[in-house]
């Protein structure tokens, strides 16, 4: 027990609800916690009866706690998650999953549009049908909606402009709107329908179609029966492909497996009796962690997260039962303003769901746990090549991208012992030396990325440079120059040169100093993870040229310019009919627009022919 750990210090701790916090000597937040009564809580983890491994490390490091009083459990829990995402403490099981959820979207115009967003707003008018597990699968039901009911997906700019109609219609996935191709029943019609099968009601899409079919035959109206026909086939291929239930409107089902220290959680989106899609997760999970932490941890921090899409469902299918259950259930039911519940033992169709995501996340632990031994295995090849005397922890590659010189990127892409750290990864965008110069820009980065102080976990073992000779003399005198920012652990670089042809085992891997040929078979692991790393620098550093030289081009070059803001290079390239006619055009020319005064058009003038 250390110091801190005093009957004073227990007996000033209240008995109410709410969350703790944990510091080391050096005042960061290694745990965070939450409690019903703070006191008994506490005073557990001082216990002289505690055995369990991971609590007796956590208290060999307590300098210092701090205690938040709430005024329930469920605003604890909520506290709980903000703090964990705001300090990612040591010893707490952290979801790494930052991304939100897409919706598909059916707006209220008069001609209704269906389309992709990231977020619900309650100043849109319209229906959300989601969430979707990703950005994928609400592009693929949007193609499958275009098949099965012609309504408009475009933007309503592109929308409100049309004066004929677009492809889509002559593909027959639009009836038109936008001219008035068809008659405005039909539309309101076809958009019913889509509502209907995106509720799950696709049966009874079916039928109302079966029976319009059926009407317009005997009517005489073949075309129209000959419409509908094909959207029955069509809606029984797609019924035929998904697995429908009619009782279950909206649950998500959690398959759990945790073995040798990592945990594979594999969740399943059911919404309108349909899997929506799937997505697994890999926690970082604390040495002598229980499933309880890792239930708890996990079901707060993904429901909790405030991410656009995280609605907590009615049903929530668990795999596996945790001590805590009835608690969430309680305090998710507060949360979210109606009942939900965490169900361990169903029957039917949610016992196959169970079972469907518990295999899941088994062949995905699998996977991940056979892929960490073989990049692991890559590690202590390279080690053991490069005679290094401590193991690898943290690696950096650096790479130039640029086209005849113009918008310049480097990048720096990270990799630790689990592989790729995307995190970690850093864009530096160059500027002030001659365009194409790639030695000064090499340069340049590794300036800026060393130039202040580095804490040990920040400092790579090893710094790769993608280039040959020169641009690794280059790097060796800026690293060397700011050798007292590295805390005594001074990194190793190699460069990589490509060979002849640039095909991926011709490398040549030069090391520092010494500039000696670092020789490697091509199957060698090793050089596979070093190949790994090179073309991951390579295609981080060419999407961020890509993404600046695309910006400098969709940027006029009438913006920067001092007294023209939107409306006025509006007026100028309307007036002038575009940038070209603007850029021919004399003083006498500019001042002629309206709002244009002969001082501004002077102004205009001299910034396009400087």
């Amino acid at each position: 027990m250390t110091a801190f750990c005093s009957e004073s210090f227990l007996k000033t701790v209240t008995s109410e609800p709410g969350v703790y916090r944990m510091f080391n000597e050096l005042q960061t937040v290694i745990y965070v916690g939450k409690a019903k009564n703070l006191k008994k809580r506490l005073s557990s983890y001082f216990s002289l009866t505690q055995k369990h491994p991971k609590t007796l490390a956590l208290v060999s490091h307590i300098a210092n706690i701090e205690v938040t009083v709430t005024h329930t459990e469920t605003e604890a829990l909520i506290l709980e998650h903000n703090f964990i995402k705001q300090y990612k403490p040591k010893y707490n099981v952290l979801l790494r999953d930052d991304k939100s959820y897409p919706y598909l979207f059916l707006s209220e115009h008069k001609h209704p549009q269906l389309t992709l967003v990231r977020a619900q707003n309650k100043n849109r008018k319209g229906t959300y049908f989601g969430p979707y597990p990703s950005g994928g699968a609400v592009r693929e039901s949007l193609h499958l909606m275009q098949k099965l009911f012609p309504i408009r997906q475009c933007e309503d700019s592109y929308y409100s402009n049309r004066s004929r109609p677009c492809l889509q219609y002559q593909l027959k996935r639009c009836l038109g709107p936008c001219v008035n191709a068809m008659p405005e029943d039909e539309y309101k019609h076809q958009v019913e329908l889509a509502t209907e099968f995106l509720q799950g009601k696709s049966q009874n899409v079916i039928n109302q179609l079966v029976s319009e079919m059926e009407l317009a035959s005997r009517e005489l109206e073949f075309e129209k029966a000959a419409v509908r026909r094909d959207q029955i086939q069509s809606l029984k291929k797609v019924q035929e492909q998904q697995w429908v239930s009619g009782d279950i409107e909206q649950l998500d089902v959690v398959g759990v497996v945790y073995e040798q220290g990592v945990a594979s959680i594999h969740l399943l989106f059911v919404r309108q009796g349909r899997i929506l899609g799937s997505r697994n997760y890999f926690p970082k999970v604390p040495k002598n962690s229980t499933k309880d932490e890792l239930l708890s941890s996990f079901l707060s921090q993904f429901y909790l997260s405030g991410q656009n899409g995280r609605a907590i469902p009615k049903e929530i299918l668990l795999s596996d039962d945790f001590a805590e259950r009835f608690l969430f259930t309680d305090m998710f039911t507060e949360y979210c303003g109606y009942k939900t519940v965490l169900k361990i033992e169903m029957r039917g169709e949610r016992a196959k769901f169970t079972k469907l995501a518990k295999t899941n996340a088994k062949i995905a632990l699998q996977t991940h746990l056979s892929q960490k031994n073989n990049v692991l295995q890559r590690y202590q090849l390279l080690e053991e090549k490069l005679e290094l005397t401590r193991p690898i922890e943290r690696m950096e590659c650096y790479d130039i991208s640029h086209m005849m010189g113009e918008k310049t990127v480097a990048s720096c892409v990270v990799f630790n012992r689990e592989g790729a750290n995307k995190s970690a990864y850093r864009r530096f965008n160059i500027s002030g030396i001659t365009p194409g110069d790639d030695y000064a820009a090499m340069g340049q980065v590794l300036e800026r990325r060393f130039k202040e102080p580095q804490s040990p976990e920040n400092i790579p073992d090893i710094i790769f440079i993608d280039g040959g000779l020169g641009q690794l003399s280059q790097a060796e005198t800026i690293v060397s120059s700011l050798e007292h920012n590295f805390s005594g652990k001074y990194p190793l670089l190699i460069g990589i040169a490509k060979g002849v042809t640039r095909k991926a085992g011709l490398e040549t891997l030069i090391l520092a100093e010494s500039h000696e040929i670092l020789e490697m078979s091509d199957d060698s692991p090793a050089l596979h993870l070093i190949q790994q790393i090179r073309d991951e620098s390579h295609r981080f550093a060419i999407m961020g040229h890509r993404q600046q030289r695309d910006k400098k081009r969709r940027t006029s070059s009438l913006e920067g310019i001092a007294g023209v803001g939107a409306k006025r290079r509006q007026a100028l390239l309307n007036h002038l009919g575009g940038l070209q006619g603007v850029k021919s055009a004399s003083v006498d020319e500019l001042a002629k627009i309206p709002g244009i005064s002969s001082a501004l058009a002077e102004t205009i003038y001299e910034a396009l022919h400087h």
